[in-house]
C-alpha cells in the first residue's frame, strides 16, 4: 500500500506538539538544526524557504541569524503551531511541495527537513525544491540504515498504520536523486545521532564532532546539494566570405 501524502490532522497536530516540549526531542531537535545551520552556512539578509515547516522550529535559527525566512506546510493545524511559534517573522503559506506557488530561483536557500517521509511522489519534491533554489537545497532524513535501528521520529504521535507507510531514505537514494536532477554538482552529507536519544545527554557533544558526523549510519542525515549554473547554448551560424585574392605587385 503506497502512502498518499500525509497531512497532520487537529490531533496530530496537538500531539506532536506536546511530543515536541519533552526534553530528550528538544536536545535532538537542537543537534539536528545546529548541524543544518553549520552544512548550509546560511548569510544574513538571504531568502530562505522551508517546505514542509510543520510547528515551525527548523526556521527558528534562521531567524535568530537574520534570514528572511518562508515556510510552506499544507496542515493548517500545524501552520497554526508555527505561527504561534514564530509570530509574523517568517511568512506562511499553505500549500504542498509537489507544486510550490513559486517562481524559479526565487530563494538562496530551500529546506526540506524531515519532510519526504510525509509526501507521495518525493522525487516531484525534491525537484521543486531545486528549481525554486538558487545557492543550495538541504534535505534532512531519518536514516534508513541506522546503527540502532530506524529511528521512528514521532513514534507517540502517529497511528501504527501510518508508521508503517512513511518512506524510508538512504543518503545514498537522495544523492541519486539529486545527481540526477543537478548533473555534477557539489553534494555533502553528515549524519547524526548515533547513540539512543536516552543517552543523547551523555554524548550531545560527541555528535557535533565532523569524525561521528561523516559516519552514515547515525538516526538523521543531512544532505546539502550547492547548485551550480547551468545554460544551454547552440551553435551560432555565421556567413564566412571567401577572402578576396591580392594581385602580385608587379616587378
Amino acid at each position: 500500500m503506497v502512502l498518499m501524502s500525509y497531512i497532520f490532522d487537529f490531533h496530530t497536530a496537538k500531539a506532536y506538539e506536546q511530543w515536541a516540549k519533552r526534553p530528550e526531542i528538544k536536545r535532538t531537535e537542537a543537534l539536528e538544526q545546529r548541524m543544518m545551520m553549520d552544512m548550509l552556512d546560511p548569510m544574513r539578509g538571504k531568502f530562505v524557504l522551508e517546505v514542509g515547516c510543520g510547528s515551525g522550529s527548523s526556521m527558528v535559527p534562521f531567524i535568530e541569524k537574520g534570514l528572511l525566512v518562508t515556510g510552506i506546510d499544507p496542515s493548517p493545524y500545524m501552520l497554526d503551531i508555527a505561527q504561534r511559534q514564530v509570530g509574523n517573522r517568517a511568512d506562511l503559506h499553505r500549500g504542498s511541495g509537489e507544486d510550490l506557488p513559486f517562481e524559479d530561483n526565487s530563494f538562496h536557500y530551500v529546506c526540506l527537513n524531515s519532510t519526504l517521509e510525509f509526501v507521495e511522489d518525493y522525487e516531484l519534491v525534491i525537484e521543486e525544491a531545486c528549481r525554486v533554489a538558487k545557492n543550495k537545497v538541504y534535505i534532512g532524513i531519518m536514516n534508513r540504515f541506522a546503527m540502532k535501528g530506524y529511528r521512528k521520529r514521532i513514534n507517540d504521535v502517529l497511528s501504527e498504520n501510518i508508521r508503517a507507510q512513511l518512506q524510508h531514505f538512504s543518503v545514498w537514494k537522495i544523492k541519486g536523486i539529486l545527481r540526477r536532477l543537478l548533473g555534477d554538482v557539489p553534494i555533502d552529507s553528515r549524519t547524526i545521532c548515533h547513540f539512543p536519544v536516552s543517552l543523547m545527554r551523555l554524548f550531545y557533544r560527541m555528535e557535533q564532532f565532523r569524525f561521528m558526523q561523516s559516519c552514515p549510519f547515525g538516526a538523521y542525515a543531512g544532505i546539502v546539494a550547492v547548485l551550480v549554473p547551468r545554460f544551454k547554448t547552440r551553435p551560432l551560424a555565421l556567413e564566412c566570405l571567401p577572402e578576396r585574392a591580392i594581385d602580385p605587385i608587379p616587378v
